[in-house]
C-alpha cells in the first residue's frame, strides 16, 4: 500500500473480532473503512456509499461451510454495481471454492487467518482494478456520447441536392450488409465521411473502424503495415506487431487511395481478401480475419483496368457496391447549407458570434468553381471566421479567385443566379455545337445533370 490513503472499503463478516482486526489494519492505509456483521445491510450501505473494494465473508452462521450464502450476496452486490470489486474471505478455502468464487464474479480469494502484508497488497491491487474499471466505464460513456453526436444523419456529410439524396439512399441500403464498397470521387468530396457513415450504421458499429491511407505507405513497408510482422522479420522488427487487417478484425477496414497500389501490392492484397487470412512478415502461420472492407479512390479504376494498370479481379473483389460522390460544382444548391453548417461549427470553436451569411456572400460562393470541393469550402469558412473583425462576414472575407468566371469571359446583364447559369449553359452549348457530352465535360457536369438543367431552363 502507498503512504497516501486511497480507497473506500466495505467489510462484511459475522465475526466481530475479524471486523475489528480489519478496521484496525486498514484505517492506516485507506481513505474509508466501513464494517458490518449483517449481510442484509449490504444494499443500504451500497446505496449510501460507492465502495472501491468489498471484503465479503463466504460462510455466515446460517451456512457455516458451503459458502452458498456468500455466493448469494456476491450476486446481489454485482446486481447493484456490476463494476464492484469483491474479495471473498473464508477460513475454509480451497482451490475448488477459489475457482468457483472467481467464476461467480469475485476478484480474488483471501484465507483466514491472513498475512497482513499479503492482505494489504491484495487490497491495493483491487483498488487499482476498481479505478481502471471506472476509467473504462467513463471512456465508454464518452464514446457513446461522441457516437450520438457523430450519428446525427451523416453529420458533416450533408446535402439536399438530388445527387446527395441518392448517395444517402445507397448508404442506408448498403450499410446493414457486409458487402464490400468502393467509394469514387474527387479529393475533398467526403469519401471517408461515407465510409464512417457506412460503419456507424452497420452491425459492426460497436467494433473498431480502421482507416489506412495507402497513398502514404511505402511499398517496402506495405506488407508489414497491413499484414503485420514478427520479431526479427527485418532489422527494425524488435517486437511482434499486428497489421491493420488484424487490428480491424471484427470491425471495418477503410483503405483510402486504393488506386495508388502497384500491381505487386494489388496481388498481395487480393490474396488476403480471397483467403480471408493474413500471414505476418517473417511467419508462416495464417491468422484468420473478419473485416468489412470499404475502399476509396479518386482514380478511374475501370479505365486503369482496361489499360491493364489495375487488376480486374481485385476491382471485382472490392466493388460489390459502388458509391459515386458528386463534386461540389455538381450540387451547387448545397453550398448555402454547407456554408451555414461550417459557419456554426467555427463560430462555436472560436467563440465568435457571426451572423448568417448575406446574399452577397452566398453569391460569391456560388460564383466559384470549388476545385477542392467541400473540404475547400470548409477551410474557407474556417479562415473567414478566424479573420473576422465584425459579426458580419463580407464577400471580401473569402480568399477565392474568380478564375472560372473570368475564363468564361461572359458579361452578365443580371446577377440572378438562374439567369447566369442559363447564359453559361447556352454559351457552352453553342461553343460545342450542341454536343451534350462535350458541353457537360466543359461545365464539369455529368450528362444527367446537364439534361436536368436543360429541362429546367427550357433549352
Amino acid at each position: 500500500m502507498t503512504a497516501q490513503k486511497s480507497g473506500k472499503i466495505l467489510a462484511i463478516d459475522d465475526n466481530e473480532d475479524i471486523l475489528f482486526s480489519l478496521k484496525l489494519l486498514l484505517k492506516q492505509h485507506v481513505e474509508l473503512i466501513h464494517t458490518e456483521s449483517d449481510p442484509e445491510m449490504i444494499p443500504k450501505l451500497m446505496k449510501q456509499e460507492e465502495y472501491d473494494v468489498i471484503l465479503l465473508d463466504m460462510n455466515f452462521t446460517k451456512d457455516a461451510i458451503s459458502g452458498q450464502e456468500g455466493y448469494h450476496w456476491l450476486n446481489k452486490i454485482l446486481e447493484i454495481d456490476p463494476r464492484a470489486v469483491v474479495l471473498f474471505i473464508t477460513a475454509y478455502g480451497d482451490i475448488e471454492k477459489s475457482v468457483k468464487a472467481i467464476k461467480a464474479g469475485a476478484t480474488d480469494f483471501i484465507l483466514k487467518p491472513w498475512q497482513n502484508e499479503k492482505l494489504l497488497a491484495t487490497i491495493s491491487s483491487a483498488i487499482k482494478l476498481r479505478k481502471s474499471k471506472e476509467e473504462v466505464s467513463e471512456l465508454k460513456t464518452k464514446q457513446k456520447e461522441l457516437n450520438a453526436v457523430l450519428d446525427q444523419p451523416f453529420n458533416d456529410f450533408i446535402g439536399t441536392s438530388p445527387e446527395m439524396q441518392q448517395v444517402f439512399q445507397t448508404i442506408s441500403k448498403v450499410s446493414k450488409t457486409d458487402a464490400n464498397v468502393l467509394i469514387l470521387g474527387e479529393n475533398g468530396t467526403g469519401k471517408e465521411l461515407v465510409a464512417r457513415a457506412l460503419h456507424r450504421n452497420s452491425s459492426r458499429k460497436d467494433e473498431v473502424f480502421v482507416s489506412v491511407d495507402l497513398g502514404s505507405i511505402n511499398e517496402n513497408l506495405f506488407e508489414s503495415e497491413l499484414f503485420g510482422h514478427v520479431k526479427g522479420a527485418f532489422t527494425d522488427a524488435r517486437t511482434d506487431r499486428p497489421g491493420r487487417f488484424e487490428i480491424a478484425s471484427g470491425g471495418t477496414l477503410f483503405l483510402d487511395e486504393i488506386g495508388n497500389l502497384s500491381l505487386p501490392m494489388q496481388a498481395k492484397l487480393l490474396t488476403v481478401l480471397e483467403r480471408r487470412e493474413v500471414i505476418r512478415v517473417g511467419s508462416n502461420k495464417p491468422i484468420p480475419i473478419d473485416i468489412r472492407l470499404i475502399c476509396a479512390t479518386n482514380m478511374p479504376l475501370k479505365q486503369m483496368a482496361s489499360e491493364e494498370k489495375y487488376r480486374q479481379d481485385l476491382l471485382y473483389r472490392i466493388n460489390t457496391v459502388e458509391i459515386g460522390l458528386p463534386p461540389l460544382r455538381e450540387r451547387y444548391e448545397d453550398i448555402p447549407l454547407l456554408a451555414d453548417h461550417f459557419l456554426e461549427i467555427y463560430s462555436k470553436k472560436y467563440k465568435k458570434r457571426i451572423s448568417p451569411l448575406s446574399k452577397a456572400c452566398i453569391n460569391k460562393l456560388y460564383d466559384y468553381g470549388w476545385p477542392g470541393n467541400v473540404r475547400e469550402l470548409q477551410h474557407q469558412m474556417e479562415r473567414a471566421v478566424i479573420m473576422a473583425d465584425d459579426k458580419n462576414l463580407e464577400p471580401g472575407d473569402f480568399q477565392i479567385s474568380m478564375e472560372r468566371s473570368q475564363q468564361d469571359d461572359v458579361e452578365f446583364d443580371s446577377y440572378n443566379l438562374e439567369e447566369v447559369e442559363k447564359n453559361i449553359i447556352q454559351k457552352v452549348l453553342k461553343t460545342n455545337k450542341g454536343n451534350i457530352s462535350k458541353a457537360a465535360g466543359e461545365l464539369g457536369l455529368t450528362r444527367t445533370s446537364l439534361y436536368r438543367r436543360l429541362e429546367k431552363y427550357g433549352l
